[in-house]
């Protein structure tokens, strides 16, 4: 007598029906984040070589602000220290609620997703020493080439990959708020140049605050703020960057409704906490944050062929490339591999390693984290700063393109996954393939996850 054999494992398998419509949700919005933050780029760029270029560095080194917990900042500095902060509060809220509630709380999910980033973070980063390894001062700008910007990524796939698998989707949200994650405690760990224990001391007080407050019901944004911007204001002076305070305010969030709250179809009060602030500070983030840092941080001066030649001969530069369009891909791609060899899972039937390939390989294009570790590596207005951020634009635009090249060779694959995806014949406004399995039963799949 045989026992029966268990099903392989499979990778990349279709999600249930709520946690890929609220993907889908959080993908749709990234990807107009995505066009504004282009937009912001593309304007940067082309103001930053115009006869009012001037004007440009007027604006970028205007200060404001008080004196206080040195925040008399230039325009350039408020962006990166004080806009990102709104990014990574709302990256920190996802990725909390990936961990309590979604995909990231299940272990054997979260294994490729996780390990795909590791991979993506370790391979660019030796290959950017390799590449720039002896000169001077280089070894700085490791980390650059090591983040994933989604809402690029999102855009391209909005022109390129529309008809792209969910499960797909959601690996690469994960990937990169996995990113996010790990960009934050690289900035934490390697680009604190000095620290100051009484604001800090003081910055975990006002953090504490705010959580117990939020834990309590609190939703009212003038309790909430005082406190969120004391925390913010006050690691900016402990000299750890600003920016890690949005993730540690975004932790301090419960991601479960509180007991008793009423679960109105769509009142706020049926949302838990994190969902109901990453639902109010999303677009804040994608339409306002991010784009107006790109704004200020994405204009340089190219200098026509042979300036954009100088700059890209750089090993800096040069470094920050090869690990966007070569590191990246290959560090995702051997760290999935791996998982999939060590714990002997399958590809999902209907997809093909050259699709893993394609998302590896746009995983590359790097923007606003990586123009922030630029800045930190190197200094606002050093003389690399230029060099690195044509870099980045220069690795980016490679990577989208390469991307685009695969997704569209694939799209016939990807028409067919989203028409069974996508069909609805009993017209209850949930897609046939969620609710029956394989063997065409009822799979109970719909409840969302507790």
């Amino acid at each position: 007598m045989t026992g029966a054999v268990s099903a392989p494992t499979r990778l990349f398998g279709r999600n249930s029906w709520p946690e890929t419509r609220r993907i889908g949700d959080i993908l749709r919005r990234e990807t107009v984040g995505g066009a504004l933050l282009l937009a912001g780029a593309v304007l940067a760029i082309a103001w930053a070589n115009s006869p009012w270029a001037g004007a440009y560095h007027t604006v970028q080194n205007t200060e404001f602000g008080p004196d206080a917990l040195h925040l008399h900042l230039d325009a350039a500095t408020w962006a990166s220290d004080g806009l990102l902060a709104i990014f990574f509060f709302v990256a920190g809220l996802e990725l909390k609620r990936e961990l309590v509630a979604g995909d990231l709380r299940d272990r054997r999910k979260a294994a490729v997703p996780v390990a795909a980033a590791v991979g993506g973070v370790i391979v660019p980063a030796l290959l950017y020493l390799l590449v720039s390894h002896g000169v001077e001062g280089a070894a700085a700008g490791w980390a650059i080439p090591t983040a994933t910007d989604i809402a690029f990524a999102l855009a391209v796939l909005a022109v390129v990959g529309g008809l792209l698998p969910s499960a797909l989707r959601t690996f690469l949200l994960t990937l990169a708020v996995v990113d996010d994650l790990l960009a934050i405690v690289i900035i934490a760990l390697a680009y604190t140049a000095h620290l100051a224990f009484l604001p800090l001391l003081l910055a975990l007080v006002s953090l504490g605050g705010f959580g117990f407050l939020i834990r309590c019901r609190a939703r009212s944004t003038w309790l909430l703020l005082p406190l969120a911007v004391a925390t913010w204001a006050l690691v900016h002076a402990s000299g750890v960057h600003a920016t890690v305070a949005g993730v540690l305010l975004a932790f301090a969030v419960p991601v479960r409704p509180c007991p008793g709250a009423r679960a109105s179809a769509g009142a706020a009060g049926s949302l838990g906490p994190a969902e109901h602030l990453e639902y109010r500070f999303r677009p804040i983030s994608a339409g306002v944050a991010v784009p107006v840092f790109a704004l200020l941080s994405a204009g340089v001066p190219i200098g026509g062929l042979d300036g954009l030649a100088r700059a890209l001969g750089d090993p800096v530069a040069l470094g920050i490339i090869v690990g966007l369009v070569v590191g990246k891909p290959i560090g995702i791609m051997a760290a999935t591999w791996a998982v999939a060899r060590f714990t002997r899972a399958e590809l999902d039937e209907d997809l093909v390693w050259l699709d893993i390939l394609a998302l590896a390989i746009l995983a590359g294009i790097g923007f606003t984290v990586s123009l922030l570790i630029g800045e930190l590596a190197f200094g606002l207005g050093s003389p690399r700063e230029d060099h690195v951020t044509l870099a980045i634009l220069t690795g980016s635009l490679v990577a989208g393109s390469l991307a685009t090249v695969i997704l569209r060779i694939r799209n016939q694959a990807y028409r067919r996954i989203c028409a069974r995806e996508t069909a609805d014949t009993d017209h209850d406004g949930v897609p046939d393939v969620y609710q029956c399995d394989h063997r065409g039963q009822r799979s109970g799949r719909l409840e969302p996850p507790d």
